[in-house]
């Protein structure tokens, strides 16, 4: 049966697990995150579709399955697996998406390395992809396509199927047209992203900048620039924008530009930090620490989280302010990312490296400043050092949302801790209430985190009553909305 709704996106639906020697699939353990958000699309229509790649060691195999049917509390719906190999992954994801497109989209020009992109496996791959859309899809469906490594599946797609209606979500910052026209295939990603009819964005400034792109190299109608949401104007953000355009015209396709931050699923995670084994384990870790405050950083191992740049600032702290020796902890988690990758090659070393220096010049037997953790800790544990932080430390040097914050804001039903954020970090632009940090300005860095270390009670309570209510009115949930009614038909429906 053809799907009303086919959403797009690389990786699959579900985790598979071996049981018995045999491999079941198995509904992701938390529902918080983009995945179980997209899949809750399902129960909107009769029939939904997933298209997704799994490596495959001989896509040719006849025992492959190309297509699962999934019956699970989302509801029935098929999921289209594509057989890559693991040279076309490196080829396609970890090359040509991780070490040309990524640096550009966070506007690192400098770690931008076209020499190993092979853009004809890129292509295959992402036809690959429309065309298990296009077999899935009923007559006027919507296909909902995410993110960057997907860029050509619209243009694909709508050469295959003119009837669908077609929406792309993007989930990293947008640059500028000065860094964007870099890549050499600009042309053919952006004509891509003007085929569909809607293109979504975190937040105004990224929308403002595909405009700007799309208007440099095509001879494209842009309709007015409308004030944006008074939510997303913070003054003194770096990424805040106050007139956007709402859709642009091209070949006599209108083409809907949004801008709508994804959120994260409050009443979840208020229900993990409030169960009776997570406030035992907060209690726990408050204990081990005694008369100590805790900085909680948590981040992936890659240069756009600034995490050295992060280290450095306290290193500085600990350097210029000797009375708060002895009375700090950092735990630093930084995920160590796949070291075979060049783009990430070194960034966990200089992080081990930094720590080492700041515990060996500042640690005494009884005190270690900094503590790292370079594993992924399971959310169910997180939200116990959520609850017991004292302050949230989250500042990196370009990010396009940052659920982390929004998940420590969430957890602190007591009302207190304080939140340092990047200005560059996409959730500046909505959580104005948190201490804003420009992480390229030494003095701002360490003057925020000493702001926070120093603030007063009433003040940490009332900044944090202020941003939960802002992430409760964005949660998940009102993303998921905002994005239906970005391509719901007249009647409100797909």
């Amino acid at each position: 049966m053809p799907s009303d709704l086919v959403i797009v996106y690389h990786r699959q639906p579900y985790e598979e697990v071996e049981e018995n020697g045999k491999i079941v699939f198995k509904e992701n353990k938390s529902p918080n995150g983009i995945v179980p958000t997209l899949k809750g699309f399902f129960s909107r229509v009769d029939k939904g579709a997933w298209v997704a790649w799994k490596l495959a060691e001989d896509p040719s195999n006849p025992d492959f399955e190309r297509v699962v049917e999934i019956d699970d509390s989302y509801g029935k719906y098929a999921v289209s697996r594509l057989p890559l190999t693991e040279a076309q992954v490196k080829s396609f994801y970890h090359v040509t998406s991780k070490e040309a497109f990524w640096p550009i989209l966070h506007s690192f020009k400098e770690k931008y390395d076209y020499d190993p992109v092979d853009w004809p496996t890129f292509r295959e791959v992402n036809w690959a992809f429309a065309e298990a859309a296009a077999a899935e899809a009923a007559e006027n469906a919507v296909v909902w396509v995410h993110d960057y490594n997907l860029w050509l599946v619209p243009g694909y797609l709508r050469k295959m199927r003119p009837d669908l209606r077609i929406s792309f979500f993007h989930h990293t910052p947008f640059p500028s047209a000065d860094m964007f026209n870099v890549l050499p295939w600009r042309r053919e990603i952006i004509e891509s992203l003007l085929s569909c009819d809607v293109v979504g964005f975190h937040i105004p400034r990224y929308a403002a900048n595909f405009v700007g792109v799309a208007e440099s190299l095509f001879d494209i109608e842009t309709g007015p620039r409308e004030p944006v949401n008074p939510d997303f104007i913070s003054e003194g953000v770096a990424l805040s924008e106050r007139k956007t355009a709402q859709y642009v015209v091209w070949k006599d396709r209108k083409v809907q530009i949004t801008a709508s931050p994804v959120g994260v699923d409050v009443d979840y995670i208020e229900s993990k930090a409030q169960t009776d084994e997570t406030i035992e384990k907060a209690k726990q870790i408050r204990e081990e620490l005694g008369d100590v405050r805790m900085i909680l950083s948590v981040g992936r191992t890659d240069y756009t989280k600034g995490g050295a740049d992060q280290l450095l600032s306290f290193e500085r702290v600990l350097d210029d302010n000797p009375d708060l020796r002895g009375k700090l902890r950092l735990m630093h988690v930084s995920v160590s990312a796949n070291r075979n990758m060049t783009v990430y090659e070194g960034i966990q070393n200089e992080i081990e490296q930094t720590v080492g220096r700041i515990n060996g010049l500042y640690g005494t037997f009884d005190w270690t400043p900094v503590t790292l953790m370079s594993r992924a800790i399971p959310f169910d544990e997180l939200v116990a050092y959520y609850r017991a932080a004292d302050v949230a430390w989250i500042t990196p040097l370009a990010d396009g949302m940052n659920l982390v914050a929004k998940e420590f804001a969430a957890c602190r039903g007591d009302n207190d801790g304080v939140l340092v954020l990047s200005e560059f970090a996409g959730a500046a632009v909505e959580i104005n209430s948190a201490i804003l940090a420009n992480p390229f300005s030494h003095k701002s860095m360490d003057r925020a985190l000493v702001q926070a270390l120093n603030m007063e009670p009433e003040e940490r309570e009332h900044r944090m009553r202020s941003m939960r209510e802002t992430i409760r009115k964005y949660d998940i949930r009102h993303w998921a909305e905002d994005q239906m009614a970005g391509f719901a038909g007249d009647d409100g429906r797909l």
